[in-house]
């Protein structure tokens, strides 16, 4: 909640002038308390898992030829049923394990010191710190989900998430309820070491949702934005995976791809990646 008692109070405790969005800001928050605005970090997540993965969904489970030349498993579809039951039983572990994990790790989050005050962030220094959670998440969640591709951690815990050799976007987070909570902890890791403004904490968690839902839409579209991401994996890296299944031991990474080449855990996609575009130059030749 807001310190300030009124905008004036504010200019004055600032010594300058609210700028247009801090105006907004306070007139939509003044009355709200903390714990309402961390609580609405469950509905965007749940708008944006609803949402998003609806095109990918509709071009998959109904196998619209014209985007066929996008799948990179051409052929493969998830069929209908197999998608809406992927998205009940997420909608499960959501209500069930998300929404109350996120209320009991209120006070972690107040202590941690996220902001929900004025000023707010500037966008270089959001940017900053979105860069920053990406980084960490990415190092860390490499490493455990490595871990889950051990024969313990495959076997009781991640087989679930690779039930879908070939992935679609409401399979992002189809997981195991042990591998939901392991893999929260490269999520809320940097805005714990680098707390922010609760408005940096929203974009990151709905970043990384669509992130998340990219990665696993089972298409590779060439006018995507995120091509001009430097090392970011996408739809391509991750799918082959999925592809080869249990037996992985590649692409690990949930958002770069550095880690992987710095510790030879890509060896096998290259070689595959390489292999395909051989094998397309000679039939086209």
């Amino acid at each position: 909640m807001i310190e300030y008692e009124s905008v004036a109070h504010a200019e004055a405790a600032l010594n300058r002038t609210l700028g247009s969005m801090e105006l907004k800001w306070y007139e939509w928050t003044a009355n709200v308390s903390d714990f309402n605005l961390y609580m609405m970090n469950l509905v965007f997540v749940l708008i944006i898992y609803n949402v998003a993965p609806l095109p990918s969904f509709f071009l998959d489970v109904y196998k619209v030829s014209s985007f066929e030349k996008y799948r990179l498993q051409p052929g493969v579809h998830n069929t209908k049923s197999t998608a809406i039951q992927c998205y009940k039983d997420t909608m499960m572990l959501y209500f069930f394990i998300v929404a109350p994990l996120n209320v009991i790790s209120y006070p972690t989050f107040k202590m941690i010191g996220i902001s929900s005050d004025i000023p707010l962030p500037s966008l270089q220094t959001a940017l900053l710190q979105l860069l920053t959670y990406f980084l960490i998440e990415d190092y860390t969640n490499y490493w455990l989900h490595r871990w889950l591709h051990s024969e313990w951690g495959y076997n009781n815990i991640h087989r679930i998430h690779h039930e879908f050799t070939a992935p679609q976007s409401f399979a992002s987070v189809y997981s195991h309820f042990g591998e939901m909570l392991l893999l929260g902890i490269p999520t809320f890791l940097g805005p714990a070491i680098c707390p922010g403004h609760i408005i940096t904490f929203y974009f990151w968690i709905a970043l990384r949702q669509l992130e998340a839902i990219d990665t696993h839409s089972g298409y590779d579209f060439p006018f995507s934005l995120t091509k001009l991401i430097p090392f970011y994996g996408g739809a391509e890296y991750h799918d082959y995976h999925h592809y080869i299944g249990g037996k992985s031991q590649s692409n690990f990474a949930s958002v770069f791809t550095y880690c992987d080449w710095l510790y030879g855990t890509d060896k096998g996609y290259r070689y595959h990646r390489d292999l395909l575009r051989k094998t397309r130059k000679v039939k086209t030749s």
